[in-house]
């Protein structure tokens, strides 16, 4: 057997794994480590595991990845959220639709907290989809709402994401957080756009809120305020070039932890279990990435990579009709796969296509987050209509992925004006302070 076919069979067993719900990190390393062993030797296969795990051990880089998921955690046990959501709602809520757009900008603002999609859905649906379900709102729109404001936890920064994009191909995160404010404005203004229109169509499905009083709107602002002050200490001080990505996460978990503080919010029970998650959602990326470069240097030497990239650059296609293949790649593996598996499993594979290419690595890491975006609300698994389906089990998922399809629409018309102005991505990086 040639070592290519071994190749396409480790990918497939490893895709047979993943369907057995085997855990996705274990099932990268096991492939690796057994496509090693075939085309090598045993002592290869576990010197690339030891030496791996152990180098990844010492990237001080990811401990982004922890400081800002335990800042998300923070700001949600200090009322952030709520806050976030109660100050859109009080200025538009009585608007048709306004509840579901005040959801979309008090998800918008908690991903600037978070860097998780699935937290920002679960954190916003928790305050969200009950002041809707009180004003009558369609659940099945309320929960797609909901589901799709979450995806851009990992599009504007702080990005779980961009982070681990940044790790696989040697990029800037700052740069990396800083291309993704203006697109996520985008996607938020899409989304706006989106729930306007449709509530203009069916206003049965999206009616208005309660108006409240200018001192009622004053007040609801002020209690957001703290959420302004982490954000341009964080986000704005690494655009300033005051702060490194890293001096950044830590500036953000000490600001969340003083406000929690501040409002004695933070229990000895509550914190426990903030910690409890930390922990586990950073072993989980742990895990991922370990097997993740335990099964790419296996797909190299199976000659697999460099064939999926010859194949690429052979394709009588443009620079733009080949991104679009490859994002459609993302999109259509994301409709099963998890997303920060798919990310660390493709991009090695396509990255030097697009350096071939020569599209803008920073530019090329937004697109891709997007298509990440896309996969967590696109059937058949849809990561975070799921997550937001346990928040309301009596609406059916086909429901919510009906509800869905008017926001898919609207990230695929924010992909095309990617592609017709990348300057949206790039004007800000190319503004940072050096």
């Amino acid at each position: 057997m040639s070592a290519f076919t071994i190749g396409l069979v480790g990918i497939a067993v490893l895709f047979a794994l993943l369907a057995l719900r085997t855990p996705v990190g274990f099932a990268m390393a096991a492939v690796g480590l057994g496509g090693i062993t075939i085309l090598q030797n045993e002592r290869a296969a576990l010197a690339t595991f030891s030496t791996e795990t152990f180098e990844l051990a010492l990237k001080l880089d990811l401990i982004i990845i922890p400081f800002f998921v335990l800042m998300g955690n923070l700001a949600g046990v200090s009322g952030l959220s709520r806050n976030l959501y109660d100050a859109a709602y009080a200025w538009i809520g009585h608007r048709r639709g306004g509840l579901a757009s005040a959801t979309i900008l008090g998800c918008t603002g908690f991903s600037a907290l978070s860097g998780s999609s699935v937290a920002s859905a679960v954190t916003m649906g928790q305050v969200a989809l009950p002041e809707m379900r009180r004003y009558k709102y369609d659940e099945g729109f309320s929960a797609a709402s909901v589901a799709a404001g979450g995806t851009l936890g990992i599009l504007i920064p702080p990005s779980t994401g961009f982070v681990l994009y940044a790790l696989l191909t040697e990029q800037s995160i700052g740069q990396l957080f800083v291309a993704g404010i203006l697109p996520g404005i985008l996607l938020m203004g899409l989304f706006l756009t989106t729930i306007a229109i449709v509530a203009s169509l069916r206003p049965s499905v999206a009616p208005s809120g309660e108006r409240l009083t200018s001192q009622e709107r004053y007040s609801a602002t002020m209690k957001a305020l703290p959420f302004l002050l982490v954000v341009v200490g964080t986000v704005g001080g690494i655009y300033a070039g005051i702060f490194t990505p890293m001096e950044s996460a830590a500036i953000g978990v000490v600001a969340t932890l003083a406000i929690a503080l501040w409002r004695r919010s933070l229990t000895p029970s509550n914190f426990s279990r903030i910690v409890r998650q930390t922990v586990s959602t950073t072993v989980m990326c742990y895990t991922i990435i370990i097997g993740a470069n335990v099964l790419n240097p296996f797909l190299a030497r199976s000659g697999l990579t460099s064939w999926v990239s010859e194949t690429v650059l052979s394709l009588p296609m443009g620079a733009t009709a080949t991104l679009l293949l490859i994002l459609a790649v993302f999109v259509l593996l994301g409709t099963f796969m998890e997303g920060f598996a798919m990310l660390v499993l493709l991009v090695p594979i396509f990255f030097p296509v697009i350096m071939a290419l020569g599209v803008d690595p920073i530019f090329f890491g937004v697109l891709v987050v997007i298509a990440l975006e896309i996969g967590l609300i696109t059937p058949p698994v849809g990561i975070n209509v799921f997550v937001v389906k346990a928040l309301v089990p009596h609406v059916p998922s086909t429901r919510i992925f009906l509800g869905i399809l008017p926001f898919v629409i609207a990230m695929l018309i924010g992909v095309g004006l990617l592609l017709l102005f990348p300057q949206i991505a790039l004007f800000l990086p190319s503004t940072m302070f050096r």
